[in-house]
């Protein structure tokens, strides 16, 4: 069975944006089946129909399973790795300008209405990579200090990557590698 990956794009992203066609893309050089869902309601990203977007376009999980997520696309696959059954798992997780508070902004209010489970989530995934700027200007740096505490991620920072939007370039070699390097494919 093919590995599949799937992108989790930010708060007012769309699959043919960014950096996510690139990944799409040289993901799928490298064999696997890869997808960037357009997540409902972009502009206002919401919990629930993030998650049930999510668990439709994932179906079921397994190893061979990769997600990477984009801003407020990693709290998305943080929630789905709480919202699985025992046993599930899935192969690796690539967060991309995570953070683990809604940064004041009403629209992700509802993404941290209860406290994040890092134990349940752990038990879904074993494999975890963060990816941070040094001038992201939403995202500080201390957000990664989070993910290698409660994941034991790996951390990579990028040099002055900004928020990895379209103006901070159109390709993210380090989430590639970062995918490879989780699915034993580099």
């Amino acid at each position: 069975m093919a590995k599949r990956a799937f992108v989790i794009h930010c708060w007012e992203g769309l699959p043919d944006t960014r950096w996510y066609p690139w990944l799409k893309s040289e993901l799928a050089k490298k064999g696997f089946n890869a997808q960037v869902p357009l997540m409902p309601d972009t502009e206002h990203p919401r919990m629930v129909p993030w998650l049930n977007k999510m668990k439709e376009v994932i179906g079921t999980p397994d190893k061979d399973c990769y997600l990477i997520g984009h801003s407020v696309g990693c709290i998305a696959i943080l929630r789905y790795l709480e919202s699985l059954k025992p046993g599930e798992k899935v192969g690796g997780i690539v967060l991309v300008a995570g953070y683990t508070s809604d940064l004041g902004f009403e629209d992700l209010k509802s993404f941290y209405k209860t406290d994040i489970d890092w134990k349940k989530i752990k038990s879904h995934c074993d494999k975890f990579i963060a990816i941070h700027s040094d001038n992201d200007p939403y995202v500080s740096l201390h957000y990664a200090d989070f993910f290698k505490a409660e994941l034991n991620a790996k951390i990579i920072v990028e040099h002055a990557k900004g928020h990895f939007s379209t103006k901070d370039g159109p390709t993210l070699q380090s989430a590639l590698d970062s995918v490879m390097e989780l699915s034993g494919k580099k």
